[in-house]
C-alpha cells in the first residue's frame, strides 16, 4: 500500500461517543473481520463533554476511503475477504462512518450500534422495495391499511406495523405493487428500519411506533423532524462521493423547466452501499451516482405540458436520450462535470449540480437515550 500521502491527509472526525468508558466495551463489537486494526481511538471532548473518538487510521483512510470516497469501499472489502458484498454491509457501514469528515455523535456505544443496525436495515429494505410511481394517488394493502382524509394511511387495529410496512413496499416477485410518491416511499423504508431495531432493543418504543401508526400517519416535514437527523450543511457540505449505507439523500433537478413536472423536482433515494442507490420504480435495479446524475440531467428533454397545461414527463424519451449521450464520451463527461456539483439552494437555479450538501439518518432509539417523540402515543408504555 502506498502511504506516501498519509501526512497530507485531512483530519477525520469519525464517531464520537459521549462516554469515556466506551473504549472498554467497544473492542468485541468493532472486531468485525479485524477492522479493529484499521481504527484509532483517543480520549477526546465534544462541546465540553468527555468521551472517546473513533476514526480510521491515516493509512486505512488512504486505502479504503481516499478523499472521503466511500463508493468503492464494499468492492475493496470483497476483494480482501472474498465474501459477498451483502455479508459485508455492516462492516462497510462502520468503516464509512469512521471516515466521516464532520463526525457522528452518540451518547453511548450501544446507540452507535443501533444506528449502524438501522442503517443496515434501511439499506436492505431499500434493495427489496419495488413500487409504482404516482405523484397524485396512492394505495396500500387493504387488510392492513385504511385511508383517512385527515389522518392519512393508518394501520388497522391488531396488525403488525412491520408486516404492514413490508407488504406495502416489498412485493417480491409476484406480490401486488402499490403506488407511492418517492418521498412517501422513503418514509416507509425508514419507519421499517427503525421499527425493526426498536423491536430488538426497546419494546416500549416499538409499541409506541405501532400505536402512532394506528392513530395518525406522521408525514412530510413532521416525519423529518420526528425521525431524522441531518449532517452536513451549505457552509460545510459533505464531499460529493461520501455516503454511508442507509443515508437518505436528496438529488435536485437543476433544470427549472422540467422541475415543474410533479415528482421530478428531484429524487429522494437511499444509499444502499456497494456504490449504488435505490431505484424503487424498477424491479431489482439500482443507480450508480453517475447514472442518477445522467438521468436527472436528461429529464429536461422529456418534460412537456399536456393539453391542460400540466407538466408531465416522457420517461421513454429520457431513456432514449441517455442512450444517445452514452455514445458521445465528451458530452457524457461534460454532463457529469456539471451535475456532480453541490446543488443550489431551494428555489435557486443557477450553476449548481444535483448533489446535496447534506445527508439524513435516524434519531436515537435506545431506552436510555431515545429522542423520537410520538405525540399521539404518549399514553403507551
Amino acid at each position: 500500500m502506498d502511504t506516501s500521502s498519509v501526512d497530507s491527509l485531512p483530519t477525520l472526525e469519525g464517531v464520537f461517543i459521549e462516554d469515556p468508558r466506551a473504549l472498554d466495551s467497544a473492542i468485541e463489537w468493532l472486531d468485525l473481520g479485524a477492522i479493529q486494526n484499521w481504527i484509532e481511538t483517543e480520549p477526546s471532548h465534544h462541546e465540553g463533554r468527555a468521551g472517546v473518538r473513533f476514526r480510521l487510521t491515516p493509512q486505512a483512510f488512504a486505502r479504503w476511503t481516499p478523499q472521503y470516497n466511500t463508493l468503492n469501499l464494499a468492492d475493496q472489502l470483497k476483494q480482501l475477504s472474498g465474501k459477498p458484498t451483502e455479508e459485508l454491509l455492516e462492516q462497510e457501514t462502520l468503516l464509512a462512518m469512521l471516515a466521516s469528515p464532520l463526525g457522528f455523535v452518540y451518547p453511548s456505544l450501544q446507540e452507535w450500534e443501533s444506528s449502524t443496525k438501522i442503517r443496515v436495515n434501511i439499506a436492505r429494505s431499500a434493495s427489496e422495495t419495488f413500487l409504482s410511481f404516482d405523484a397524485y394517488g396512492a394505495e396500500r394493502p387493504e387488510a392492513y391499511w385504511t385511508y383517512d382524509e385527515e389522518r392519512g394511511f393508518i394501520i388497522n387495529p391488531g396488525k403488525s406495523m412491520m408486516e404492514a410496512l413490508r407488504l406495502a413496499t416489498q412485493p417480491g416477485q409476484h406480490g401486488t405493487v402499490y403506488s407511492f410518491s418517492c418521498y412517501r416511499a422513503t418514509e416507509y423504508v425508514v419507519a421499517l428500519g427503525v421499527a425493526q431495531e426498536a423491536f430488538r432493543v426497546n419494546p416500549s418504543l416499538y409499541r409506541k411506533l405501532e400505536a402512532q401508526a394506528q392513530r395518525r400517519a406522521i408525514r412530510s416535514r413532521e416525519f423529518h423532524d420526528v425521525f431524522m437527523k441531518e449532517y452536513g450543511s451549505r457552509l460545510q457540505p459533505l464531499p460529493v462521493p461520501y455516503y454511508v449505507p442507509g443515508d437518505r439523500v436528496w438529488f435536485k433537478n437543476p433544470d427549472p423547466g422540467s422541475a415543474e413536472a410533479l415528482g421530478f423536482e428531484g429524487s429522494w433515494l437511499f444509499y444502499m452501499g456497494n456504490g449504488v442507490f435505490s431505484d424503487f420504480w424498477k424491479r431489482d435495479k439500482s443507480f450508480t451516482l453517475d447514472l442518477k446524475c445522467m438521468e436527472i440531467y436528461h429529464w429536461r428533454f422529456g418534460a412537456y405540458q399536456d393539453a391542460e397545461g400540466i407538466w408531465r414527463m416522457d420517461e421513454k424519451l429520457v431513456q432514449d436520450r441517455m442512450r444517445e449521450t452514452e455514445k458521445d464520451p465528451a458530452e457524457h463527461a461534460r454532463i457529469l462535470e456539471a451535475m456532480r456539483k453541490i446543488q443550489d439552494g431551494p428555489g435557486i437555479y443557477a450553476d449548481g449540480g444535483c448533489i446535496d450538501a447534506t445527508r439524513e439518518y435516524t434519531r436515537f432509539v435506545r431506552p436510555e437515550s431515545c429522542n423520537i417523540e410520538l405525540k399521539d402515543a404518549q399514553d403507551v408504555v
